[in-house]
Parts: structure tokens; sequence; C-alpha cells
């Protein structure tokens, strides 16, 4: 079978001109430069193929006693936005209800500020970047997105303590909401936010499963208006995260993120990452969650 997807445009004048994501090349491109891991990722986001335990294990390595993951450049320390990223590796691995996601999700959980947000810890202050900077209020809308997002969609699958709670967010739904009353009490009268663009779409996500859909709503416009701007990167990652939380493939801002990165992949078959060629098959990857 082939795996294109194809998206029509329409001209001025009433023509119209096809734009292609050739799929087939964009697996090609992780299977020839993918590890273990990247190319059991690939299978799960293609077939829900359940991953060898080896790989699985090799996906949790390194995680703290706590529960979080530190970043690289945190040392010993368990970082909000590492073990975030790391969740979102779990998710292409099916493994967000394993005993290290549901130990990550907890660790979350319990990093909360009683005002609903998220910072790292302040003994990251001298390492951390400028996205996780603890004191800055841009950073802390950042990972308050970020950590409200994974708490979202893995409060079902984690099911980590007590009863569960049907509600969004799973054992965590009072966490989430309250995640998303911070995000929301930040956003500026014309939509946008004070913070980087990825708190943006993953805010805009966490709105729309709360369904605070004005919100979330005034957030997506603006991304679409800065939507051409955008490297590959970060359209693959908001594309994914806005359909990991259901916001139809049909929507005006997925539909034209979807023309983007076709008019953006490579020859190669991948796209490019923001942080190096060592993430271009992470970055493809997250292009193949958007249009699955």
């Amino acid at each position: 079978m082939t795996l294109t997807v194809l998206l029509r445009r329409d001209r001025a004048g009433g023509g119209s001109v096809s734009t292609v994501i050739d799929m087939d090349a964009a697996i090609g491109f992780v299977v020839a430069h993918g590890d273990t891991v990247d190319r059991a990722r690939l299978s799960w986001l293609r077939t829900g193929a359940v991953p060898q335990p080896g790989v699985l294990d090799e996906a949790e390595v390194g995680q703290t006693p706590d529960g979080g993951w530190p970043a690289f450049w945190a040392g010993e320390i368990a970082s909000v936005d590492a073990t975030c990223f790391r969740l979102a590796e779990l998710d292409d691995l099916g493994a967000l209800g394993r005993p290290a996601a549901r130990k990550a999700l907890d660790w979350l959980a319990s990093r909360q500020l009683p005002d609903g947000s998220w910072e790292e810890d302040p003994a990251l202050a001298n390492q951390a970047p400028s996205w996780a900077q603890p004191g800055n209020p841009e950073a802390r809308l950042y990972l308050t997105a970020n950590a409200g997002f994974w708490l979202t969609v893995g409060g079902h699958d984690a099911r980590s303590a007590g009863p569960l709670d049907h509600r969004v967010g799973g054992v965590y739904a009072g966490v989430v909401h309250a995640a998303a009353q911070a995000v929301a009490y930040r956003i500026n009268p014309d939509g946008t936010w004070p913070s980087f663009l990825a708190a943006g779409w993953l805010g805009a996500a966490v709105l729309h499963r709360q369904e605070m859909f004005y919100e979330s709503a005034r957030m997506q416009a603006v991304l679409g208006e800065r939507l051409p701007g955008m490297t590959p990167a970060d359209v693959a990652t908001m594309a994914a995260a806005l359909r990991r939380v259901g916001v139809a493939p049909q929507d005006r801002l997925l539909t034209a993120a979807r023309h983007r990165l076709a008019e953006t992949q490579r020859s190669d078959g991948g796209w490019t990452s923001d942080d190096g060629d060592a993430f271009d098959v992470h970055t493809t990857l997250a292009v193949i969650r958007a249009c699955r």
C-alpha cells in the first residue's frame, strides 16, 4: 500500500494543485536513520505493534527514583521538561500504562504549584536554559502547558493511584483542570500568550480537552497566523499535539499544517529538526504521528 497523504490547495482562478506528503519516504528515513527505539516507535504508530520488552526498558532508562528524568543539562536532578519529552517517546511506544510512565506522571502531578503551574527545581537555576529557567514567568507558562498536556493525555492510561475517574485527565483530573485554568489566566485579550511558541499549542491542546473551546480557539488562531514562519519541527510537534487531544484532522489549522509539512519535506523523506541532525528522526516521527 502506498502511504502518501494527498492535500489539495485551491489556486487563484479556480484551479487546484496537489501537495503531497510522501509517507513511504518518511518511513524509509526513520528505518534508515533511527535506532532500535525509533523503529519501534514507527511500528507502533503505523500498526500498533507492541515493542519488545528490551526496547521499552531502553526507552525508560535513566529514570530517577522519584519518577522524573533528568535533562542532559540537569545532572541527576529530575526535570519537568525532560520528563515530558520522555513521556512523548513512551507515548509513541504505547507505553503510558507501564510502571515507569505511571511513576513519571505521579511525579509531575506532585510538582504542581498551588496556583496550578509548574517550575523546574530551583537547584537547576544555574544550568537550565531559558525555556526551563526557574523564576522565569515565560518558562513557568511553557512548563505548565507541557506538564498539563501529558497529564491530560496520560491520565486514563496511568491509573496510578485512587479510583478511576472518567473526567479529562483520569486520576489527575483535578490537576489538569487547575493547569488549564492557569494557562487560560495568562492568555492576552488578542489571543497571544507571554511565553514561548510551544506553550501556545500545548496550552491550546489542554484547553481543548477541558472543553474551553473559546480560549483554545483564540490561541489556535494566533498559531495559524504564525504558521508560515514556523520551522518544520514546530509545525510537526504542534499538529501531533492537537491531534493527540482530538482536534479534527479537517480543522483549518491542521490542514494548513499538513500543507506546510508537505512543502518542507526533504528529498531523503525526513524533516529538519531545530536541535541538530540527531533529532531529525524525532521530527519525522512527529509528522507521522500528526498525519496517521
